[in-house]
């Protein structure tokens, strides 16, 4: 089936099967690499994209379901200016230490300050909760959230 979307603000067009997840399509189909299988039952974040500017998980997701609609992975997002933001926010309060699970924490947050430019520390810790680390714990990345908020100046 032909899948035609937008992928990092580029028009697609990809013969794909419509059940294939779309986690496959974006790291085998088409080399991207941030998006990563963790668990493989939408528990982990790790493989989280934004779709029309709000986060999912690319493993439970069909390729087929993203036919018309936008995804944002942070090949493209890494160039953005709350990408900055939100990276200095992580980066000063210590919120990454390996890294598997940071690209699905970066998406999630975007995702969350886009919906709610002020959260407060209960619906960061709502909006991120589909996201799971083992090595920070969460005090980190909530303060990681926060900082990214002021360092953003206005960005949400």
């Amino acid at each position: 089936m032909k899948i035609e979307f937008t992928l990092n603000n580029e028009k697609i067009n990809i013969d794909v099967q419509a059940s294939a997840r779309l986690l496959d399509v974006l790291r085998d189909d088409l080399g991207l690499k941030s998006v990563k299988e963790g668990c493989g039952e939408g528990e982990c974040g790790a493989c989280v994209v934004l779709v029309n500017s709000r986060a999912m998980n690319s493993c439970m997701l069909p390729a087929g379901a993203i036919m018309g609609k936008s995804v944002v992975t942070m090949e493209s997002f890494k160039h953005t200016e709350r990408y900055k933001a939100i990276e200095a926010g992580f980066l000063k309060a210590g919120s990454v230490q390996c890294g598997f699970c940071t690209p699905g924490f970066i998406i999630s947050t975007e995702s969350l300050l886009n919906q709610n430019p002020n959260p407060t520390d209960e619906e960061i810790k709502e909006g991120l909760s589909g996201n799971l680390c083992r090595c920070t714990g969460y005090n980190m990345i909530i303060e990681g959230v926060r900082l990214a908020i002021e360092m953003g100046g206005g960005l949400w």
